[in-house]
């Protein structure tokens, strides 16, 4: 007798000859070019992940999935999967008409049917799906700030896979992976979800899963978005890759799941339950605030530690998974093994280490003892994030023009090229304005672009390891934060505010430049005509009136080496 979870399940791709036709004809469509999310999305719903779903949901069965996690025939399904495209290009577009969806590169992936078109209630998708329209939720704060405003459902007919270049014998489909459970004549499979890299807790966790369920083991993690600052999926993978040996081979097996993650707790709980189902799984751990996304705006967790478990028994049969609680394991000095939180020993001592301890460890290059994580993980995770003091960062002044930002940022340059050990780059204001925004004017929209353009180089020295100095006037708080924003993915960011104020930095005047601005001869001049936003928390002020330039340096030196980011 064939089981449930060994029967191949419907894919949406067309036949071989079908796609090639297809995508003849589809060079003529309209297209849309993929986001990331959208590409994770896509991938699923064409391989059978999102089985039954037949392409993105019409308003119907979005608003049946927003209100009570149902379809408008009454299917399970708690998570709106819709193609959110631009107002533009949405007036371009009817009900009735076929689209070509694209992805980065411009090859055709998809042909979407669309039926319906809509603006949907953002705010009331957040408080229904995601429990709060609070953008503390990443998920929410995607909705308003990175989505489209315009949704669009409609059948998709899948023309090829997304090609991925990494990882590819760790990448199964569904009806990859029931083959292999049918192969393998595995009737029990209990998978293990999982974002972050498994240490010894999670090893016996799994263990424990695994035989309390009699199943064979599936290790599942995902690899597509997760939560903003998680460890990149590329160590994440060496990382389980590094354990998986620690496992018995005979009845354990990995493959990665690329899933766009929304945090969205106890939905995201059965949604990746209905998921796993369809590749194969018969039971799924669900932890402790399964997929929650953090705090909210007012410091407290999103959802309750239990909640996710309670919603997935809940729709258990229908799921068709069965639960396995996750058990909360920690070490018992002792007995030098792992116990249940609930099962230890009484009058022993138990260790355990948090996220926040593991990453300040690592931050500041502490021991992590063998009994928390295996060292081939710790090795990987070393990598990634050395410790502060090897780590790239950036340094960010900002401040009027004459103000002193320039000169400070040079003698910071030197300083810190005496001391060696990392390459050193400084984005001047008026070098960049030479180099890489020879073309911008001095419009609010323009200055947004250049503050943006030092941002992201900025960023990527960062990002490998090197030491960027700023010094541009960047008046406007918003654009300061979303060059924050691209910076701290990789590493420190340090504002420094140069607070000279308007009437000494117009009696220096090196350049010239005030008097032209009084003049009226230089339109949009910052701390004339136009703002400029004191930034409110800085890391670090400085006075330049009646304080030399090499004090000034001296104090942002010795605010790197209290943040940890240069060595005593």
């Amino acid at each position: 007798m064939t089981l449930s979870n060994h029967a191949p399940i419907p894919e949406l791709y067309v036949s071989a000859d079908a796609a090639l036709t297809l995508k003849h004809d589809a060079g003529n469509l309209p297209s849309w070019d993929l986001t990331p999310r959208q590409m994770c999305d896509l991938e699923l719903l064409m391989n059978g992940g999102f089985h039954p779903l037949k392409g993105f949901q019409s308003e119907a069965d979005y608003n049946g999935v927003v209100e009570n996690m149902r379809t408008a025939d009454g299917a399970l399904w708690p998570m709106p999967i819709t193609l959110d495209v631009s107002e533009a290009f949405a007036d371009k577009l009817e009900p009735g008409q076929d689209i070509a969806l694209r992805d980065a590169e411009g090859v055709i992936l998809a042909i979407l049917s669309v039926t319906d078109k809509w603006i949907p209630n953002k705010s009331r998708e957040a408080e229904k799906v995601f429990g709060a329209d609070d953008l503390a939720h990443p998920a929410v704060n995607y909705l308003h700030n990175v989505a489209g405003k315009v949704y669009l459902g409609g059948p998709v007919k899948g023309l090829q896979a997304p090609v991925h270049y990494d990882f590819k014998s760790r990448r199964d489909t569904p009806n990859e992976l029931r083959a292999l459970f049918r192969k393998l004549n595995w009737a029990k499979v209990v998978a293990f979800q999982t974002r972050n890299p498994l240490h010894r807790a999670h090893q016996e966790l799994t263990f424990r899963a695994a035989k309390e369920a009699q199943a064979n083991l599936l290790i599942h993690p995902v690899v597509g978005m997760t939560k903003p600052g998680d460890v990149d999926h590329f160590t994440r993978v060496r990382c389980y890759e590094a354990v998986l040996d620690k496992y018995p081979q005979s009845t354990t097996t990995m493959s990665l799941l690329n899933l766009a993650m929304r945090m969205a707790g106890p939905r995201e709980a059965v949604w990746h339950g209905l998921i796993r189902r369809n590749h194969g799984v018969t039971h799924f751990i669900v932890g402790r605030d399964h997929a929650g996304p953090g705090k909210n705006s007012q410091g407290k967790d999103f959802y309750g530690p239990y909640d996710a478990q309670t919603l997935f028994k809940e729709h258990e049969a229908e799921i068709g998974v069965t639960m396995v609680d996750f058990k909360h394991m920690v070490y018992v000095q002792e007995k030098a093994q792992y116990y249940p939180a609930n099962e230890v020993p009484e009058g022993t001592t138990v260790l355990d280490i948090s996220g926040t301890e593991l990453r300040r460890r690592l931050r500041e290059g502490i021991d992590i003892p063998e009994w928390f994580s295996f060292p081939e993980v710790v090795a990987q995770l070393r990598k990634t994030s050395p410790a502060r003091d090897k780590q790239g960062f950036t340094v960010f002044f900002t401040g009027l023009s004459g103000s002193g930002k320039s000169t400070i940022a040079n003698a910071l340059m030197v300083k810190l090229m005496e001391m060696g050990g990392r390459p050193v780059t400084l984005l001047d204001g008026d070098v960049v304005r030479k180099h890489l925004s020879s073309e911008l004017g001095f419009s609010k929209e323009h200055r947004d672009i250049n503050i943006k353009r030092i941002g992201y180089v900025a960023s990527e020295i960062t990002k490998n390891g090197g030491i960027a100095i700023c010094a541009p006037i960047a008046p406007y708080t918003a654009t300061r934060r979303a060059v924050r924003d691209m910076v701290e993915s990789y590493g420190a960011f340090l504002e420094v505010h140069v607070a000279t104020s308007v009437e000494e930095c117009e009696r220096r005047d090196r350049k010239g430049l005030y008097k032209l601005a009084r003049e009226g001869k230089i339109k949009e001049f910052t701390g004339i005509s136009d703002p400029y936003e004191m930034p409110e928390t800085p890391e670090l002020r400085v006075e330049t009136e009646g304080t030399d330039v090499d004090s000034c340096a001296h104090q942002v030196i010795l605010k790197l080496e209290s943040m940890g980011l240069i060595k005593a």
